[in-house]
């Protein structure tokens, strides 16, 4: 049973719920009505602007019909519906004091304990079936990184991986790359070095965050893929020494890259990356592409190398990481702002090809979403019927 209620002299709202009680501003309803000379019915947009809501708003009036709750706005003389459910799964009352490095719902970090259950799809079944695409994407809004088997075997068959779910994010490397041993490399990625565990291009801002590799043959010795969950590493670094997890988030590295075709890029990003509220939302970590750190103050740089030492330890830690060979027709994604990606090195016998590609999460976490509603959207209507 829901019960509203107005309260603060019509500048709140308050709805109860069983032992549940939640406020929200008259303000904030407003500005959040669904009616359509407020939004758009065809695309949601809002229509109005927040100067176009009187500043002195305030609710004149309620009424409650079930789920549905009826409010009347002065000095519009307005009255706007709002569905009860909405509104208690968009509420803001409540404990807002997040931890340092906290991590939204839905995401799971791990260890080499995935190295039996590697998160894996058929590419046959996500191209034809969307539930298998949207479990597959789902593995990597999880863990960070997913695999796909039994792809075709043809040059730039990566390009179908990224149709899935996106497009392709073109950089100064093209619209794909080659990962095999080459004469007089321009990046020690193309020649059989192993490679440590790394985020990509953190000399670009913003940074592709996507990663797809897609192995085409596989006959030398070596060459294992590894991965390592970033997110893994700063909640364990936190757990170890607070402190270095604050100095790692507090300033900001400094890569470069210099290459062929007058390529010069530079940025400057923390290693640990926090949203304003202390979200986790990204790693960097690119040993390869690290520029000469001139951002932290010299009374904390001793620190900064202890946790910057610690970070790569923890990164190099066989307990960290998970493991796997990639055969022909086989490939793996990885969110570049918090999964680290290596391979073992590889001789020169035998050949190894692989060819990789950019793209960005807002599209995959937009298939992601639009898959949800309509694969939710239809399991509801097969239950009514």
């Amino acid at each position: 049973m829901i019960k509203a209620s107005i309260s603060d002299n019509g500048n709140q709202l308050v709805i109860a719920e069983g032992e549940q009680r939640v406020r929200f501003h008259a303000i904030w309803l407003r500005d959040n009505a669904w009616d359509p000379d407020t939004r758009s019915v065809s695309n949601g947009q809002r229509l109005i602007s927040l100067g176009e809501i009187p500043a002195d708003i305030s609710i004149g009036a309620l009424q409650v019909s079930g789920d549905e709750i009826s409010i009347t706005f002065q000095p519009e003389n307005r009255t706007i519906s709002y569905q009860a459910k909405w509104l208690m799964a968009h509420s803001y009352d409540g404990e807002s004091a997040h931890k340092r490095g906290w991590l939204r719902q839905g995401i799971e970090t791990w260890g080499s304990e995935l190295n039996d259950q590697v998160p894996v799809a058929s590419f046959d079944a996500v191209q034809s079936d969307t539930a298998a695409l949207r479990n597959w994407l789902h593995a990597i809004e999880r863990y960070g990184f997913a695999k796909l088997a039994n792809g075709p075997v043809y040059d730039q068959a990566l390009f179908s991986v990224v149709e899935l779910f996106g497009y392709v994010r073109e950089t100064n490397y093209g619209r794909h790359f080659e990962v095999r041993t080459e004469v007089n490399p321009t990046n020690l990625a193309y020649t059989g070095l192993g490679l440590q565990a790394h985020t990509d291009n953190p000399y670009r801002d913003p940074v592709p965050t996507v990663q797809v590799l897609y192995c085409l043959e596989s006959s030398a010795a070596g060459g294992e893929n590894k991965v390592v969950d970033g997110f893994a590493v700063a909640q364990r670094l936190h757990q170890e020494n607070p402190e270095w997890f604050d100095v790692l988030s507090r300033y900001c590295a400094r890569f470069e890259y210099q290459g062929a075709n007058d390529v010069l890029l530079r940025a400057r990003k923390p290693l640990i990356e926090l949203a304003p509220d202390g979200e986790l939302i990204a790693v960097r970590f690119n040993n390869r592409s690290a520029a000469a750190i001139t951002d932290v103050p010299f009374e904390d740089m001793e620190l900064f190398y202890a946790a910057y030492r610690r970070m790569a330890g923890l990164i190099d830690d066989p307990s960290m990481e998970v493991s796997f060979r990639l055969e022909p027709g086989e490939c793996f994604l990885v969110d570049n702002t918090r999964v680290l990606h290596a391979r073992n090195g590889y001789s020169g016998e035998g050949t190894r090809w692989l060819q990789g590609c950019y793209a960005d999460k807002d599209a995959l976490y937009s298939k992601l979403q639009v898959l949800n509603l309509e694969i939710d959207g239809a399991q509801r209507a097969g239950v009514g019927t």
